[in-house]
């Protein structure tokens, strides 16, 4: 069907024929885009870590991570845009339970651009480029701050939530932070100033307890949820990925930053901090490698469930990259951590998961993106109807 899908795109179908007015991509624009950015920067930093032929892949990784800005150019665009001609409708983001959960994803997708920056733009421009990640790495941790709290505070004040109702995109906003810790933790040994890099690194690891905290008080509730009112909609089947994103992250962060840490610490006195902070990294990847382990079995069940009986395609289905993408760069820097060949070959099958995977949500995004029936605003439409969880006040 997806392939008969791309021929009647390649043929000349009309773009957007399922909007009333092309304008209503504007109208309609919603961050859950942002999650393409997260699923596609994951891949182009993964592909290059796959022993023996990361090499012959780094090409591939680094033509995605030109996509992957773009796209993200791309999105901001059409997202301030929907601020500018539509402030109004924009704002009752605010005010819905689900929607605006996805504001995490906006830093998150960044944090992908800024590695790559780190990754591949060294290589290609540079030590400028470390500048440049420098500067959009602060711009990205003031973000997820703000997400990581205020999300959480309309969460309190004004939206309707309920235990039956809750699924795994309320870690969207939180896991924000600790994304920018891992990226913190590739950044930090790159600055050429010992005190730019001593200020990532402690920035980093405030941003990990910023998050894994909060973020596996989430994961226990969501736990809970699913034993008493079993799975969530079919609408969130890729929501249990999620779960993945903040266990491989906490490791893949404790892990980046811990490698480092000696070095960076031994400047200010402070070696034997790092010391420890390097064994204690090495452990918390370890200990929550295996905790992923198990929520990764999990969620191949769950997942082969909602297969089974049949599920659509929607922006969600994005979910499935990024949690696995993460989990399988955790897996690999472990494997180098501790010199065990089991974690090469485990993270070897993950990032082939991944590949595959990203295709088949790549190309159903682009033929959804292309009629237009993927530019839906949940707020818009529960507006329309005085339901569905959008802030009346909006």
């Amino acid at each position: 069907m997806m392939v008969a899908d791309l021929k009647l795109i390649l043929n000349g179908a009309r773009p957007l024929s399922r909007l009333d007015h092309p304008r209503e991509m504007i109208r309609q624009f919603t961050p859950n885009w942002f999650a393409v950015t997260m699923g596609t920067g994951i891949l182009a930093l993964v592909l290059p870590m796959i022993p023996k032929i990361g090499g012959a892949l780094t090409p591939v990784g680094e033509g995605l991570w030109y996509v992957n800005i773009g796209l993200f150019m791309l999105f901001t665009a059409l997202y301030a845009a929907r601020w500018i001609f539509y402030g109004h409708e924009a704002r009752r983001i605010f005010g819905h339970n689900s929607v605006s959960m996805f504001i995490g994803t906006i830093p998150m997708g960044l944090a992908t651009i800024i590695n790559g920056c780190i990754f591949f733009g060294v290589a290609r421009v540079g030590d400028a480029m470390v500048s440049v990640a420098h500067m959009l790495w602060w711009i990205d941790v003031a973000m997820a701050l703000a997400c990581g709290v205020c999300i959480p505070y309309l969460m309190f004040t004004r939206h309707e939530h309920s235990l039956d109702g809750m699924t795994a995109i309320w870690l969207l906003p939180v896991v924000a932070a600790e994304v920018a810790a891992a990226s913190g933790g590739m950044l930090a040994p790159q600055l050429g100033d010992s005190g730019a890099q001593f200020a990532v690194l402690v920035t980093s690891y405030i941003l990990w307890a910023y998050s894994v905290p909060v973020a596996f008080s989430i994961l226990a509730l969501l736990i809970l949820r699913m034993a008493l009112h079993k799975l969530p909609h079919e609408s969130m089947a890729a929501s249990s990925w999620l779960a993945l994103g903040p266990i491989g992250t906490g490791a893949l962060a404790m892990l980046l930053l811990g490698r480092d840490a000696p070095a960076i610490l031994a400047a200010y006195g402070l070696a034997d901090v790092g010391f420890v902070a390097q064994g204690l990294g090495v452990m918390a990847g370890l200990l929550l490698w295996g905790f992923g382990l198990w929520w990764l079995a999990l969620a191949s069940l769950i997942t082969w469930r909602y297969w089974r009986a049949g599920i659509s395609f929607n922006l969600g289905w994005w979910g499935y990259t990024f949690p696995l993408g993460v989990f399988a760069s955790a897996t690999f820097n472990l494997g180098a951590a501790v010199r065990f060949s089991m974690f090469d070959i485990v993270g070897t099958i993950l990032a082939l998961a991944l590949g595959l995977m990203w295709v088949v949500v790549a190309g159903k995004t682009l033929i959804g993106g292309w009629r237009g029936n993927l530019f839906v605003s949940p707020c818009l439409a529960g507006a329309a109807q005085r339901t569905g969880g959008c802030d009346k006040r909006g």
